[in-house]
């Protein structure tokens, strides 16, 4: 049963925000989420995705990269989790 929790605990999710083309919102696409991808399409989208995507691993280690128009990384979050253990 150790060993399990050890694992859990080290397991961590990449996240990426990507802009549409069109730009008329983002994309938070991981494969920790239900369905592969979100839209979000408010004027502050980025920050909702990044918000999103810290309440979905907030059990896990997390990267949150967001990336501009031409595919560059332009912001990196690391998210530490807050999974303690008994």
């Amino acid at each position: 049963m150790r060993r399990l929790r050890m694992n859990y605990k080290l397991m961590s999710y990449v996240y990426e925000i990507r802009p549409y083309k069109d730009h008329r919102g983002v994309d938070l696409i991981s494969e920790a989420l239900p369905f592969g991808r979100l839209w979000y399409c408010e004027p502050n989208a980025v920050s909702n995705a990044i918000d999103y995507a810290k309440f979905r691993s907030r059990l896990h280690r997390a990267v949150i990269r967001v990336f501009d128009e031409a595919g560059n990384v332009i912001e990196t979050h690391q998210h530490t989790g807050e999974f303690k253990e008994p």
